[in-house]
């Protein structure tokens, strides 16, 4: 008697179908993750933009946000920058400043609900928002 020893074909097929369905799930699950750690990178560094524009208003000698946008003495651009790197790739972005007020919009990877946009603004607001702010006031609504 001739007996071979091995797995049969059927087992090879039940086995990669296992490992098919498996790798699907973890796949889903990584994806969903990174989406909510560059969230949390945008949030982050919006969280830094804060301090940023406060020294900013503290140090012009004139006690202005004009320009902060733009400002790359205090960090808050480069902070802004590293926001918007973690954004979707056609997401919104936008930073507004005047005299008296300014506020920042990154939309998010992963929203929460409805919500989709990160916003905030020279009152020490910082929330997501359901709709898009860009055009609107100056401060995050």
């Amino acid at each position: 008697m001739n007996k071979t020893k091995g797995f049969t074909i059927i087992e090879l097929i039940v086995v990669i179908a296992i490992i098919a369905v498996l790798a699907a799930v973890v796949a889903v699950n990584v994806v969903s993750y990174i989406s909510k750690s560059r969230d949390a990178a945008i949030k982050s560094n919006m969280e830094a933009m804060t301090t940023d524009a406060a020294v900013f208003y503290d140090t012009t000698g004139v006690a202005t946000y004009t320009n902060l946008c733009t400002d790359t003495t205090t960090g808050f651009a480069t902070a802004y920058a590293a926001a918007q790197a973690q954004k979707k790739s056609a997401g919104t972005v936008d930073c507004d400043s005047s005299s008296t007020q300014w506020r920042a919009v990154v939309q998010l990877n992963n929203p929460t609900a409805a919500n989709g946009w990160w916003c905030v603004d020279y009152t020490g607001v910082k929330k997501e928002l359901a709709t898009d702010p860009v055009g609107t006031a100056t401060f995050c609504p």
